[in-house]
């Protein structure tokens, strides 16, 4: 590897070991993809081994059922400092021939542990008298074995049903069902590595847009660039004005009440924000209660608000650290109406012998910065 990187890959069923060196001598590339929102993380390891290692037999074994679980966890050193850039589960593999006959090329594919959660269909298992919150924190703890450990942030108007009137009943698996419980209060679930292997925080909240951010992508500063290419886009037209429909007892006539697209976790990061090009009524929401609506609304707001996208890759010896997804980072050099902060949609990790890239996607809900100046 790089000097300053060290990788540690670990694989085994439920819990995952070192490999052996001649593993990870076979390992050619690594292809990582951490993405916002509800959104599985994936991954790829590539390796290139002879026709008649037996690594072909017991990689193939390992993917050919769910059980036993082919568990990865992938762990890069920089500096001193780890970062667990997935913990998944194998998934499928492809065999292709190699450069010449004694050699092929093994590529492993996988998915981060949410995969877990896609195995067993618990359709029609009652929730009596439970919130979503509380649906939530069932379900995940049939996960902690594997070191899922559950953050349930609780929605602003919880809603408790009433036995007698309606009993939830759950739909689909769990992962599907876990989503589409976020989705109907606004809110995400997604799978967080922690710096501790093994060890994975279960998410369940608001999609924040706040916090440290990372420091600055640098371009067009010549000895301070540290990208290796950046661009970005105005997409005005993308912008919607979500619409609440509302009935009262004195006016039979529907009033509707717009949805803006900023709150105290997604604030403005651009001063000029784009104008709604499209006003769209927001649909089903037939069975929530007026509080939990705008919240659905809020999340659709603010997902259509974001006209500033940016992409670009970068070395990550260069930049000094390791650009994390989900979070705010500085951007330098690209003038004044793109300057400022985004938040990271993607990020996705290429590594190779002698070199580590990361290729990544910006977002911003409007032109300017909001802010004079963004770490360094």
């Amino acid at each position: 590897m790089l000097k300053g990187i060290n990788l540690t890959l670990m694989i085994g069923p439920a819990i995952p070991v070192p490999v052996p060196q001649v593993v990870l001598d076979a390992l050619t590339a690594i292809e990582v993809t951490t993405s916002s929102g509800s959104t599985q993380s994936a991954f790829k390891l590539t390796f290139t081994l002879s026709t008649h290692s037996p690594l072909h037999t017991i990689f193939l074994l390992g993917g050919a059922s769910p059980i036993p679980i082919i568990r990865v966890i992938l762990v890069v050193t920089l500096n001193g400092v780890p970062d667990v850039l997935i913990d998944g589960v194998m998934s499928r593999h492809q065999v292709t021939p190699g450069s010449d006959a004694g050699h092929s090329v093994l590529t492993v594919y996988g998915d981060d542990l949410t995969a877990l959660m896609n195995y067993i269909d618990f359709s029609g298992l009652p929730y009596p008298a439970m919130p979503v919150e509380a649906r939530v924190a069932v379900i995940l703890s049939k996960y902690l074995l594997f070191g899922i450990v559950p953050l349930i942030i609780p929605s602003v108007f919880p809603d408790v049903p009433i036995p007698v009137e309606q009993i939830p009943r759950q739909q689909g698996k769990d992962y599907q069902y876990l989503v589409q419980m976020a989705q109907s209060v606004g809110y995400v679930f997604y799978l967080e590595t922690t710096p501790v292997p093994g060890v994975s925080i279960a998410y369940w909240g608001p999609l924040i847009k706040v916090g440290i951010p990372q420091p600055a992508l640098n371009t067009n500063m010549d000895a301070h660039t540290n990208v290796e290419q950046l661009s970005f886009s105005f997409d005005n037209a993308a912008k919607t004005l979500p619409v609440l429909f509302i009935k009262t007892t004195l006016l039979k006539v529907p009033i509707p009440i717009p949805i803006p697209d900023v709150s105290l976790l997604n604030p403005p990061l651009g001063l000029i924000p784009p104008i709604p090009h499209n006003i769209e009524a927001v649909s089903g929401i037939a069975k929530l209660s007026f509080a939990q609506a705008a919240l659905f609304g809020l999340n659709q707001s603010a997902q259509s608000s974001d006209a500033v996208t940016g992409n670009g890759s970068l070395n990550v010896l260069r930049y000094g650290r390791i650009l994390k997804a989900r979070q705010l980072v500085g951007v330098r050099g690209v003038g004044l109406a793109f300057d400022g902060l985004y938040y990271v949609e993607s990020v996705t990790h290429s590594i190779k012998r002698g070199e580590y890239k990361q290729s990544f996607n910006l977002s911003r809900n409007g032109l300017v910065s909001t802010v004079p100046f963004v770490p360094a």
